[in-house]
């Protein structure tokens, strides 16, 4: 799994590690991933750290090779790396835009690619993609994030239907406001960080609480895994009233 040093990625490592299961932890900062490795031994699950950067492609292919040459038998993908944005987009460089897409899309599709093959020897086999509800629609501040999200929709869906009869399960995993560092570790218009919690991510639902109904709805093989507090409710609005959501939309705070 991906982001597994930090918010919901760690404590889904944490919780998953209860099964007793072999975990393979990924992130960029080693010494995080070996702290939560050890709790997950603790926990009497095996765990293999490799630390990587989804921004680098070779990066990406060193870590996934050295996966392949262990010839584990992978059953599950799951993918919480990512960073996100605050900044609006006319003022935001095109580089920003650019790193956002390498992590959040980019990133994420090459390691798929390259561990598709030994999921689809599997008869059975799950991914789980971290995207947002900002993946459902656009919202301010966030533009470039809410399109890596839209992206990664996209491109899973498809995967998840070219794959049906192979037994690939894809699971959408739709976090809302979730207390954890996603926006203290968001970039700015010039690609620095941004370094402030948030006021509504802040009062969000804490990850331990939210990686409890991750993980509930994963093994009941849901296509998509909504999770949050009363924004939520905003999916459904633009579904199936979208001129209320179109006035609403002007109205919520994006911080």
């Amino acid at each position: 799994m991906t982001g597994a040093s930090s918010g919901i990625g760690r404590a889904f490592a944490i919780e998953l590690s209860k099964k007793k299961c072999q975990l393979i932890l990924s992130a960029r900062n080693e010494e995080s991933l070996e702290e939560v490795s050890k709790i997950c031994n603790v926990n009497g699950s095996s765990t293999l750290v490799i630390p990587f950067d989804l921004a680098d492609e070779k990066s990406i292919d060193l870590a996934a090779n050295s996966v392949i040459d262990k010839k584990l038998n992978i059953d599950g993908l799951y993918h919480f790396g990512g960073i996100s944005q605050r900044s609006i987009a006319s003022e935001t460089k095109l580089t920003v835009d650019r790193k956002i897409f390498e992590v959040n899309f980019f990133g994420t599709i090459a390691l798929t690619k390259k561990i598709l093959p030994i999921l689809l020897k599997n008869r059975i086999s799950q991914i789980g993609v971290t995207t947002s509800i900002v993946g459902k629609f656009g919202f301010p501040y966030r533009s470039s994030y809410a399109a890596t999200k839209h992206a990664l929709h996209g491109f899973f869906e498809s995967l998840r239907s070219e794959n049906k009869e192979n037994g690939m399960i894809v699971s959408m995993i739709i976090p809302g406001r979730i207390k954890t560092n996603i926006s203290k570790n968001a970039i700015d218009k010039e690609g620095n960080s941004y370094n402030v919690m948030d006021p509504g991510q802040d009062k969000g639902k804490t990850a331990e609480s939210t990686v409890k109904i991750i993980i509930h709805n994963l093994e009941k093989e849901k296509k998509e895994i909504l999770v949050g507090g009363k924004e939520i409710i905003m999916v459904y609005i633009r579904r199936f009233l979208p001129r209320l959501y179109y006035y609403l939309s002007t109205k919520i705070k994006p911080f």
